[in-house]
């Protein structure tokens, strides 16, 4: 079988990426010259693990190819998949203009019978609305499906969700649609993953209610941390009692600086205009928003606070850049929030995250970019751990207090044990913890 993935970005080619090592022929389709000539060489535009071993293998093996050439690749395919980014409005509401773009495309070079696959998270409705743009801008009548198919792919473990996932939603109206789609999936039968065969538009509504569902469960713990603070309770062991719950599960339930990302702070807002649009309240969801928004300046402040009010002119080191381990993606993240609020008090600012600091550089270029947590650390009066890399899980705060100015230590993912830190002479702070 042959299928096309139009859109390089992070869904799209893990999915092109996936699908060929499953033995699929894939074309993946961008109008980014630039970035086909380089995914051709297999150079990867962002990081995830696994995937530039699986661009390059299936590349040499010729079950994988770049294009810029969208006439062709719509042409020898029979299943279209629609992976362009659906950015946030300022309203909050996902801006479908790529998404129709490609629609009118597939449209014009539409010949035959094709499958087309929204990908990309999409509002509730979308399908039916990307079926009206493809018959209004055919050329002569063909038959076609729509089908719903949306990814749960986590940034930094993509390729093991893509290859091993917790499920697989298929939204449809053609039992001929459904039938291509598992033929597609075919090889995740073996390891009896689950299949959940619905509508489109109940597909559509899948991935927005279960981030929405994660962020309220992270925005929870987070607000029980700061009851934590007030009553002297240590949040760790408040969570991992509620997660031995078996109706509760321990999954999303870390307290730390909030969340961030491509996905939970979009998907929430988006779902939360869809609702409004129809008269439908969401609280619980809007709250989780509120929540998250206000652990981190909660947590920013107390850094603040820490000095006494008295910040202006320290230096503060910045462990972790990208809003979670194993990726560079910045978007929304909490470092970010902390870095701009610092900086608006003067403050000096040292920061070093594995894979995200050139991305960084683009947002805040006057900052200090060091090669290690050590470098960081040097005469800094301050160090935050912000992202939860491996690397920071074991530093040698022997050698970070020796060389740091002074001695406070912001620990917002509760790696380190507190009683420790501080018996090593540091002013360690961490969160639902005293």
């Amino acid at each position: 079988m042959h299928i096309s993935i139009i859109g390089t970005g992070y869904v799209g080619l893990v999915t092109g990426a996936c699908f060929a090592e499953f033995g699929i022929f894939v074309t993946c389709v961008d109008k980014d010259r630039d970035k086909i000539e380089k995914l051709k060489k297999g150079i990867i535009p962002f990081y995830e693990p696994g995937l530039e071993d699986l661009v390059k293998r299936n590349t040499k093996e010729g079950r994988l190819k770049f294009t810029t050439n969208i006439e062709k690749a719509v042409e020898n395919s029979l299943v279209i998949f629609i992976a362009v980014g659906t950015p946030p409005r300022g309203d909050g509401s996902a801006n479908l203009d790529y998404v129709e773009e490609v629609a009118k495309e597939i449209a014009k070079n539409m010949k035959s019978y094709k499958v087309i696959v929204t990908k990309s998270t999409v509002p509730v409705g979308t399908g039916f609305k990307i079926k009206d743009i493809i018959k209004r801008h055919l050329e002569k009548p063909v038959n076609f499906d729509i089908v719903s198919n949306p990814e749960f792919l986590r940034e930094g473990s993509a390729v093991e969700d893509f290859m091993r996932p917790n499920r697989v939603v298929i939204g449809a109206q053609s039992d001929q649609a459904i039938a291509i789609m598992k033929d597609l999936y075919r090889p995740l039968y073996l390891l009896e993953t689950p299949f959940v065969i619905t509508d489109i538009q109940t597909a559509e509504l899948i991935k927005y209610a279960t981030n929405s569902f994660l962020a309220t469960k992270i925005s929870f713990i987070n607000e029980i941390s700061a009851l934590c603070e007030a009553v002297g309770a240590n949040v760790n062991v408040v969570a991992k009692a509620m997660g031995l719950d078996g109706r509760i599960g321990p999954k999303f339930l870390h307290a730390g600086i909030g969340f961030g990302g491509s996905c939970l702070p979009k998907d929430t807002k988006a779902l939360v205009k869809i609702a409004e649009e129809r008269g439908v309240p969401l609280r619980i969801v809007n709250a989780a928003i509120e929540a998250n928004e206000n652990q981190k300046e909660r947590l920013t402040r107390k850094i603040m606070e820490a000095f006494n009010g008295k910040i202006e002119d320290k230096t503060i080191g910045i462990l972790g850049l990208s809003f979670k381990p194993n990726t560079d993606d910045i978007r929304e993240s909490p470092a970010l929030f902390i870095i701009n609020r610092l900086l608006k008090e003067k403050v000096k600012i040292k920061a070093y995250d594995p894979a995200a600091i050139e991305n960084t550089k683009s947002v805040f270029p006057q900052i200090i970019y060091c090669s290690d947590a050590y470098s960081v650390a040097k005469e800094a009066d301050g160090i935050v751990i912000v992202t939860e890399w491996n690397q920071f899980r074991n530093l040698d705060l022997n050698k970070i207090k020796k060389i740091m100015r002074d001695k406070f230590f912001f620990d917002f993912r509760n790696i380190y044990e507190p009683e420790k830190v501080r018996q090593l002479g540091f002013k360690y702070f961490s969160v639902g913890r005293v």
